[in-house]
């Protein structure tokens, strides 16, 4: 499940804090600057913005909040490791730090927008002044009831349950498991509409919040929030949701043949009452409480002899890999393509047993705590498939953050904010049955015909996410700038499900709904393009890896392990960190400054001519 902010990197893990929503864990704690503080903020005054001004600014505001995400990192993770109300208080005491900080940063940097600089200090400048996901207005009233709403929003989401006819009550995660589980219909839908009478009480905020936040940007010299959250990736905000659409638009012929397999295979699994031939697919049958992804429904759609013969949970317990050895492994991969070790304190200070003595956030996170190599990761690691999956996925982050620990603090961060996701799941896609007979897990690799199982298994994840992905932000852009409007949000937001997802609500919604509002980001205020544009970005890391590492087989097949030329221009790309446009990055692996989602299409081709034979088999007419 996709995840919000998994990685504290360093601008990014202060404005986290600043909304309530840590790098690892999404809480209801909110914080808010003091009156006094707002006060000064508001007496600031600049006579002559001019450039050695500027600088002198910059250089003042980056020592600041180096020290600063010092102070936050150990407050977050003590937190989060001792989860007590002692715990809880300093951590909202110190997100009402950052919060103070932030602000005033953001609103000072914008006094400077329009000054000549170097364009290393203009880099510099323009993340300080967009960083902030939900800006405050600089009234002190307004910025405080800003506060309220969004931790009334964050609260609802957290304490959100719906009780059955019996009694029975079940949060989000146990109604999620639910969906994933069940193959009841009616069930399904009840669970369904029920968690999505959260959402209902949080409209009237969500409308409130958004008006705030506008105003906040505007005090920032940005149109609206819609440009804020557009600004940050190297490109005119226009361009970049071009960009979006184009990119889409490679993926869709392949999500289109998915989509119609798995609406003819669920048809003939529930009949045409409750999952229709035609059409777009009702969400509640898709294995997820957001049909975001459907891979816990691939047992019902897997094909005949899809098995690939390995279980790597069994293989895992037969070569007695426990929790520590997990990990050692995982650090192999990266030491194989010529990284470094991790340091001695990583495994000092890591967490990766679950205690059985106090209370701790399990959700996997990999944390950068001084800005140089205290690196760790926190998770309660399972002995299984997912999570030695998951292991390689968050070192990826420790190794991108020391790899640019010797840039300039503000640049100590992703290149854009896909690339940090990007780059764990890169390694991810090397863990290949070539890379598990590599380590001693498995005796031979599978022959080609036991390809498409594992094939369709990652695209009902990853491919089926990629829709999904991208309209999250393109409804809320779309509110912020005012196209939407308050009376149209419910019916807003199915008219891009059924246009970019072919998905459907299994019930009629009306305006009194608010189902936008039963996604944790929608309430909790996090950004989702990231998620979109990093499935895209990994398959090109991947191909481009492939190719350097010098592996001409079909690119679903190759493992980078133990290719040092294909360390060292991952390593080259990952030193980079965010001081130079994400194209610039991009073009040291790929060789290209575009990103390209034709290697998704050449990752599951094999998979996108199985899909087109097998619907052209059962005649089913595709698209909705």
């Amino acid at each position: 499940m996709i995840k919000p902010l998994k990685h504290p990197s360093k601008i990014a893990l202060l404005v986290a804090l600043s909304l309530g929503v840590s790098a690892c864990v999404s809480d209801d704690k909110q914080t808010s600057p003091t009156t006094s503080q707002q006060a000064e903020l508001a007496s600031d005054s600049i006579d002559v913005p001019t450039p050695q001004a500027a600088i002198d600014f910059i250089n003042h505001a980056e020592a600041e909040l180096a020290s600063l995400s010092i102070e936050a990192g150990r407050a977050e993770w003590i937190y989060s490791n001792f989860i007590t109300e002692d715990t809880a208080a300093l951590s909202a005491a110190m997100g009402e730090k950052v919060t103070a900080t932030s602000v005033k940063f953001a609103t000072e940097a914008a006094k400077y927008a329009d000054v000549e600089l170097d364009p290393v200090n203009k880099r510099k400048l323009n993340s300080l002044r967009s960083s902030l996901v939900l800006p405050a207005p600089l009234d002190a009233a307004k910025n405080a009831e800003l506060a309220q709403i969004s931790s009334e929003l964050n609260g609802m989401y957290g304490k959100g349950k719906y009780c059955f006819a019996d009694g029975t009550c079940m949060t989000q995660p146990e109604l999620s498991n639910v969906m994933a589980t069940s193959n009841d219909p009616a069930l399904l839908l009840e669970a369904w509409t029920g968690w999505r009478e959260i959402a209902k009480p949080m409209r009237p905020l969500f409308e409130r919040e958004i008006e705030l936040a506008n105003e906040g940007a505007r005090d920032l010299g940005f149109s609206d929030l819609s440009e804020l959250w557009r600004s940050q990736y190297d490109m005119k905000p226009d361009d970049f949701s071009a960009e979006l659409d184009r990119l889409w638009g490679q993926i869709k012929p392949l999500y289109d043949s998915l989509h119609c397999y798995v609406r003819g295979e669920l048809n003939q699994k529930y009949g045409d009452d409750v999952a229709p031939a035609q059409g777009a697919i009702p969400a509640h049958l898709l294995g997820n409480m957001w049909a975001q992804q459907w891979g816990t429904i691939y047992n019902s759609v897997a094909p005949d002899n899809a098995d690939p013969g390995y279980d790597v949970t069994e293989l895992l317990a037969q070569n007695n890999y426990d929790e520590i050895k997990m990990v050692e492994q995982a650090e192999s991969f990266f030491t194989s393509l010529g990284f470094d070790e991790l340091p001695s304190t990583f495994w000092t200070r890591s967490l990766f047993v679950q205690p059985k003595d106090r209370d701790v956030v399990c959700h996997a996170s990999a944390w950068d705590l001084d800005n140089l190599d205290d690196i760790r990761i926190k998770m309660c690691i399972q002995k299984t498939a997912e999570d030695f999956t998951v292991i390689h996925h968050e070192l990826g982050h420790n190794f991108y953050q020391r790899a640019y620990k010797h840039q300039p603090f503000i640049f100590k961060n992703s290149a854009n904010d896909g690339f940090h996701e990007a780059i764990g799941d890169t390694v991810a896609l090397s863990i290949t049955p070539k890379y598990l007979q590599k380590i001693g897990l498995l005796d031979q690799v599978p022959d080609a015909s036991k390809d498409i199982g594992l094939l369709l298994k990652q695209a009902l994840d990853k491919v089926a996410f990629m829709p999904f992905g991208l309209m999250i932000d393109q409804w809320r852009w779309q509110v912020f700038n005012g196209t939407i409007k308050p009376e149209q949000y419910n019916q807003a937001w199915w008219d891009l499900r059924e246009k970019y997802q072919g998905v459907k609500a299994p019930v009629a919604r009306t305006e009194a709904d608010f189902d936008p509002g039963a996604k944790y980001h929608v309430p909790g205020n996090v950004p989702y393009t990231r998620y979109f544009l990093a499935h895209v970005l990994q398959f090109q890391f991947h191909k481009s890896l492939c190719e350097i590492a010098g592996d001409t087989g079909p690119v679903h097949r190759c493992s980078i392990y133990g290719s040092k030329q294909a360390g060292e221009k991952l390593n080259q790309m990952l030193e980079m960190g965010a001081s130079m446009p994400w194209p610039e990055a991009l073009n040291i692996v790929t060789g290209t400054k575009e990103m390209d989602a034709q290697a998704v299409l050449d990752y599951f081709a094999p998979l996108q001519v199985w899909l087109n034979e097998k619907n052209s088999q059962a005649n089913r007419q595709c698209g909705w």
